[in-house]
């Protein structure tokens, strides 16, 4: 039974109302010496107990997509079939061009939401280059399929979620779909079309989107295999100007880091309530040592940066939650690398869906400007989360992090 399946949820309500009414039922009646008694009412309760822990460990990670499947969950899945070292560019020396097209086999996601606003697909993708085998979602905008568009190529945004996280949550908790595909019909946000691949490689640990040889080529998966598999099996426009990639969490320090490293392979990155050290998740591969996370740390990568790279940033975020981290890039940005700040007041909501999902129309807006597939109304310009009245932090360096930030005024 799958694990953020509808059945498996109903299963759980049922059976937190029979571990109820058995106590009830039973309490008095129970028959036999003491000791049979005694033990009988404390399994009745264990049981209650753990049925009732079940029903809310379901519906949390239903709601936030924390966990995709049982393997996940238990810490038992590994994505990764090898881990050779490919060198700086990721490549290990493969010509991407001459490699031959190869067509995938899609189907119908299941799970919530994913029917919705046309449906999504999903794939199992084995990495040519990278050596990670995984799945990998799409969904297609309403453009996608009217005849007027058959000739056109459309620009494409890679989601990740935070760790641990669901490739789905992005569909699912955020409701990306259902949210832009009004907007898309109406010219507010260009057609996008959508791809989330899964960034949970190893078990119990978060690859920090990285390339680390013998272990995982999460960076060379996410920015060359499947930006590659979505090139051969849709029209997709090319990078690096139509190709952006967002997150949020863990997913948004991916998503920065993976367009200040491959400016060649992305034009924008979006952060929700993001950092800049992998430092800020405690289980991250590039935190276990101080070269990892200087090479992955975006403010780092910027700041050292011989030729600032060509990409527009959005990073938004509370005091403390990504706001220091998103200032600390602003500070050492320059031309032709911008970056826009978006400070959220603590009434806003904490770092979970509640605070990313209502940001997700205005961040697609703002993409269709800075990527140049604007089809906005005239004057008709992205609203931000107001920051008046806010403070901005004198940071040293870029290592703000949501557990250690803490915003000066």
């Amino acid at each position: 039974m799958s694990l953020t399946g509808t059945p498996f949820l109903y299963t759980a309500v049922v059976l937190s109302v029979v571990a109820f009414i058995l106590p009830l039922v039973l309490w008095s009646r129970m028959r036999g010496p003491k000791a049979v008694r005694v033990a009988a009412r404390v399994l009745m309760l264990l049981f209650a107990q753990a049925t009732a822990v079940t029903l809310i460990f379901v519906m949390v990670n239903n709601q936030n997509n924390l966990y995709d499947n049982w393997a996940d969950l238990l810490g038992t899945g590994n994505h990764v079939q090898q881990a050779a070292n490919l060198g700086r560019d990721g490549t290990g020396g493969i010509a991407l061009r001459r490699l031959p097209k190869v067509r995938q086999e899609f189907t119908a996601a299941d799970g919530p939401a994913m029917h919705a606003a046309g449906g999504v697909r999903v794939t199992q993708l084995k990495g040519r280059v990278s050596g990670v085998d995984a799945e990998v979602y799409v969904w297609l905008p309403p453009q996608y399929g009217e005849p007027a568009y058959r000739d056109h190529r459309f620009p494409v945004v890679e989601l990740l979620p935070g760790y641990p996280g669901s490739a789905k949550a992005w569909f699912g908790s955020l409701k990306v779909h259902e949210q832009l595909e009004p907007l898309m019909r109406s010219g507010r946000v260009a057609p996008f079309i959508l791809v989330a691949p899964r960034t949970n490689l190893l078990a119990g640990t978060d690859t920090g989107c990285a390339n680390v040889p013998g272990t995982v080529n999460a960076d060379s998966w996410l920015s060359i295999d499947v930006p590659r598999m979505v090139s051969d099996n849709f029209r997709a426009a090319a990078a690096p100007a139509n190709w952006a990639v967002a997150g949020y969490s863990a997913g948004a320090h991916c998503a920065v880091k993976l367009a200040v490293a491959h400016p060649d392979r992305y034009r924008a990155a979006i952060s929700l309530s993001g950092y800049n050290d992998p430092i800020g998740e405690r289980n991250s591969l590039t935190a276990q040592s101080v070269t990892l996370r200087e090479r992955n740390n975006p403010y780092l990568l910027l700041r050292k940066a011989h030729v600032p790279p060509r990409i527009a940033l959005y990073l938004s975020g509370e005091s403390g939650d990504g706001y220091q981290a998103a200032v600390a890039l602003e500070q050492v940005a320059k031309a032709p690398t911008t970056v826009h700040v978006v400070f959220l007041p603590r009434s806003a909501g904490g770092h979970n869906m509640a605070l990313w999902r209502p940001q997700v129309p205005s961040v697609f807006e703002w993409l269709t400007v800075n990527m140049g597939q604007s089809r906005l109304r005239s004057g008709a310009t992205p609203r931000a989360p107001s920051s008046a009245g806010s403070t901005r932090a004198a940071l040293a360096s870029g290592t703000a992090s949501r557990a250690g930030a803490a915003r000066k005024r």
